[in-house]
C-alpha cells in the first residue's frame, strides 16, 4: 500500500511539472533556425537565378510570405493497484502514452506579374543610391553595380544582348568620387518640392588641395558649374543645365544580368554553344578591371564555399575566403529590399486549424 502511494505521488508531480507552456521555450530556437534557413535559401535562390540567366533560362523567384509553427504535445498516464485479502500479496501497474507533433505551415508567394515588374524591372530610385552612399557604402562599388549612366558617361553592361565596355572616363570618375567621399567632403540633401522629394548632392568646402582638385575634375567631367556646391539629382540620361546631375539607374534584373556575365562557366559548355564566354572588361590605362563578384564553377561540389548551387551537372559557387565577393553578394541581397515600390500585393490568407 505504501509503495502504491509513493508511485502515485511521483506521477502526480511529473504531470504537474509537465504542465508548463512549451511556446516560450521555442521562440529563441525557432527564430534562429528559421532565420538561418530562410537566409540560406534566399542566397541559393539568388545565385541559382543568376546562373539560370547566364545560360539563357528565365529566372523564377519565390517569397516566403509567412511561417507558422504549431506544436502539439499529448499524453496519457494510467496507474492502478490491486490488493488481495492477503496483505503480503499486492500488484501495481503503470501505463503511459504520448505523442509530439511539429506541424509548420510555410507559405510561398511567386514573384510574377505586377509584383515582378515592381521588384525586378523597376529602376532603383536615385535617392536610394544616394542613401547608400550616405550610409557609407563606397560610391565606386555602388555606381558600378547600380548606375548605368551619369550625365552621359556610361558604365559597362555585361548582358549579351547589349554588352559593352564602360566609357574610359567612367572608372576614373568614380575613383575621384570615392576619394571625395572618403574625405567626408560629399553629402546629400533631401527636401520636399511640391509633391515630390528633391535630392541634391552637396560638395562641402575642404581645405585639402588634393580633394579640391578631385572635386574640380569631377565637376568638369560631369559638365557641372565649376563653382557650384549643390547639384540636384534626377533620373535620366541628360541633365538640363550645369546645376543638375542626371543618373540613369538599373533595375534589379539588369543588375543580375550584368553580374551574371562574369560567372565562370565550364569550357565544354562554351564549346557546345550552351552558354556564351565569360565577359572580360577592357583594361583602362593598362589597369585590369576585376569583376565585382567572382563566381566559380566545378564538376565536383566545393568543400569550402560561402554559397553553392548545382546546375547542369556542375556546381557554381563563391569561395568563402573571397571576402569582397561575399560582401558584394550580400550587398546585392540588400539591394533586393530597396526595389519594393508601389502597392503591396495581396497578402495570402492562412487558416490554421485549432487542435
Amino acid at each position: 500500500m505504501t509503495r502504491a502511494k509513493i508511485m502515485i505521488s511521483v506521477l502526480v508531480l511529473l504531470v504537474l511539472s509537465g504542465c508548463t507552456g512549451i511556446g516560450p521555450t521555442t521562440i529563441s530556437r525557432d527564430r534562429f533556425d528559421y532565420t538561418a534557413a530562410i537566409s540560406d535559401s534566399w542566397k541559393r535562390q539568388m545565385l541559382f537565378n543568376m546562373v539560370r540567366i547566364r545560360y539563357g533560362d528565365a529566372p523564377v523567384f519565390l517569397d516566403v510570405s509567412s511561417v507558422i509553427s504549431q506544436y502539439q504535445i499529448a499524453g496519457q498516464i494510467s496507474v492502478g493497484a490491486t490488493f488481495n485479502n492477503n496483505p503480503w500479496s499486492a500488484s501495481e501497474f503503470l501505463g503511459t502514452t504520448g505523442n509530439y507533433v511539429d506541424r509548420p505551415t510555410i507559405t510561398y508567394t511567386p514573384i510574377i506579374g505586377d509584383k515582378f515588374a515592381r521588384n525586378l524591372m523597376s529602376p532603383v530610385p536615385p535617392p536610394a543610391i544616394l542613401s547608400l552612399m550616405q550610409a557609407g557604402y563606397p560610391v565606386d562599388l555602388v555606381f558600378r553595380m547600380l548606375v548605368q549612366e551619369i550625365n552621359g558617361i556610361r558604365n559597362r553592361f555585361g548582358g549579351e544582348a547589349r554588352a559593352r565596355s564602360a566609357d574610359p572616363e567612367f572608372y576614373s570618375l568614380i575613383k575621384k568620387m570615392q576619394r571625395i567621399q572618403s574625405s567626408g567632403a560629399i553629402g546629400m540633401r533631401f527636401k520636399k518640392r511640391e509633391k515630390e522629394e528633391a535630392t541634391s548632392i552637396v560638395i562641402r568646402e575642404k581645405r585639402d588641395p588634393e580633394i579640391e582638385a578631385s572635386a574640380a575634375e569631377v565637376r568638369k567631367a560631369l559638365g557641372l558649374d565649376p563653382l557650384g556646391k549643390e547639384f540636384s539629382v534626377v533620373y535620366g540620361t541628360v541633365s538640363k543645365d550645369d546645376k543638375e546631375i542626371a543618373i540613369l539607374t538599373r533595375s534589379l534584373l539588369e543588375v543580375i544580368i550584368d553580374l551574371s556575365a562574369d560567372i565562370e562557366v565550364p569550357v565544354t559548355h562554351v564549346d557546345e554553344k550552351r552558354v556564351s564566354p565569360t565577359h572580360v572588361e577592357e583594361a583602362v590605362k593598362d589597369e585590369k578591371i576585376l569583376p565585382l563578384i567572382r563566381i566559380h564553377s566545378s564538376l565536383e561540389k566545393p568543400g569550402d564555399a560561402f554559397i553553392s548551387v548545382p546546375y547542369r551537372n556542375s556546381h557554381f559557387w563563391i569561395d568563402d575566403r573571397d571576402l569582397m565577393s561575399k560582401k558584394m553578394f550580400s550587398f546585392l541581397m540588400f539591394v533586393f529590399t530597396l526595389v519594393e515600390t508601389g502597392e503591396k500585393g495581396t497578402v495570402p490568407i492562412v487558416t490554421v486549424p485549432t487542435n
